[in-house]
């Protein structure tokens, strides 16, 4: 039996069914899972002093591509919208291998668990040169986080009429093939998991409308998660019309893609009725505020969804569309472009902080996760709010509106992953000095 005391937080605030903000709280975690929560709590293991921080959930990133993050700020991609930024980058990915997936995604990662992330989902769906998502895994187990890898897939080049060219497109029968292995090889259903398998066509552009279907009766046959982007854009839209005679939602409703078990990247582009849809089926969205910007989508219609009750969390999107991956910087994100449509009350920093936790977990199917309650899993962000970056706030608990974007401790699953700012599972700045030697090579 392992217990860690997490004692005397300025400010804890839970994410529980009562949304409680508890001043100078304990958490003591046992053996990876929260049993109590409350003042004066104490233990035989490890204390760990939470004096002038502020302790939160774990946040859960929704939507990312690690692999993305060897190629930031790529020049001739910076200033494209979503088609030509894909077929800019597309040649440079077609010469990533193992090595290339696998450190991309041990230092995005890491950035990820630096600004207070504990949960990721991963949408991977090209592998070339004998890439494959095994990669990714291995370096998730490496650094600590719990990981939702998506095995994604594109199908439709160039040639056929798709966006990607035909190198990094496979057969569909062998994209289903590899799902059954992977799922089989790695996917654990059980609460306390750090890794579940999802299943991930890349978008209606890239895939068959059967590959679309047989993918959802393959997740649906394995009860494991899919996941897809959505309605990303104008082009988007555009595509979708002019290929399938309807919108994305109506196409996705039509294969079998809307549910509690399935949720989309971006939604930008969703109207009224799409959005009812996705409210009366429990389909999950993930909002990636800042990809949306960085690429001149728009502003996802998220208060519109709240308040129809879609579920909605949280993603980075990928470091060649964003280029960071701040999960904290996002919500604050989420929270200012909103205001900037709807108004300075359109969302507060408690409600975008909520979306960042237990919004994305819920959204990924991990309803133990996001939130700091008995029976929760030991996922836990330690803020320290007497910095520079928090002077001076009357609401250190508002921790979008003064910051800080880094935590000092995190903890996955009861076990540190971060101490001090600074990484405690493997040697970061080994993987960064790596990665930029491969992003050299690139160029």
């Amino acid at each position: 039996m392992t217990e860690v005391l997490i004692r005397g937080a300025d400010h804890l605030v839970t994410m529980d069914d009562a949304r409680r903000v508890l001043a100078g709280a304990d958490i003591l975690i046992r053996d990876g899972m929260i049993v109590d929560v409350g003042h004066g709590l104490t233990t035989t293991g490890e204390v760990v002093l939470a004096t002038g921080c502020v302790v939160t959930p774990g946040l859960v990133n929704t939507h990312h591509h690690l692999y993305q993050t060897l190629t930031r700020a790529v020049p001739a991609a910076q200033d494209a919208l979503l088609f030509g930024w894909l077929q800019t980058l597309y040649p440079i990915w077609s010469r990533f291998g193992p090595e290339h997936m696998f450190v991309s995604a041990q230092v995005g990662l890491s950035e990820l668990a630096l600004s207070g992330c504990t949960l990721t989902s991963d949408h991977l769906y090209l592998f070339p040169n004998g890439a494959r998502l095994d990669d990714t895994i291995e370096a998730a187990r490496e650094v600590g986080l719990r990981f939702q890898p998506t095995r994604g897939a594109m199908s439709i080049g160039v040639s056929d009429g798709g966006l990607p060219p035909d190198a990094l497109v496979e057969t569909e029968a062998a994209i289903l093939e590899d799902c059954i292995r992977v799922i089989d090889a790695f996917h654990d259903g059980a609460a306390s998991s750090m890794c579940r398998v999802g299943v991930a066509p890349c978008s209606p552009f890239s895939v068959s409308r059967e590959l679309m279907r047989d993918a959802a009766i393959l997740a649906r046959d394995k009860g494991v998660m899919m996941h897809t982007h959505l309605a990303e854009n104008d082009e988007d839209i555009a595509y979708s019309l002019s290929q399938f005679g309807c919108r994305p939602g109506e196409y996705a409703e039509s294969l079998g893609w809307v549910g509690p078990d399935v949720w989309h990247a971006h939604c930008v582009k969703l109207d009224a009725s799409e959005i009812a849809l996705f409210a009366q089926t429990k389909t999950g969205v993930a909002h990636c505020p800042c990809s949306n910007c960085r690429l001149g989508s728009g502003i996802a219609p998220v208060r519109a969804m709240r308040d129809a009750g879609v579920p909605v969390g949280l993603g980075v999107d990928g470091s060649a569309s964003n280029d960071a991956g701040n999960l904290v910087a996002e919500a604050r994100q989420a929270m200012l472009l909103q205001r900037v449509a709807f108004g300075a009350d359109a969302m507060s920093a408690m409600e975008a902080l909520e979306i960042a936790t237990r919004g994305g977990a819920d959204v990924l199917g991990r309803p133990e996760c996001g939130r700091i309650a008995i029976g929760a899993r030991g996922d836990i962000a330690i803020w320290d709010v007497s910095g520079v970056t928090s002077a001076g706030s009357w609401d250190p608990a508002a921790l979008l509106l003064a910051g800080p974007t880094t935590v000092r401790d995190l903890f996955v699953e009861g076990r540190q992953v971060v101490r001090d700012g600074h990484m405690l599972t493997f040697d970061l700045t080994k993987a960064v000095q790596r990665q930029n030697v491969l992003a050299r090579a690139l160029q």
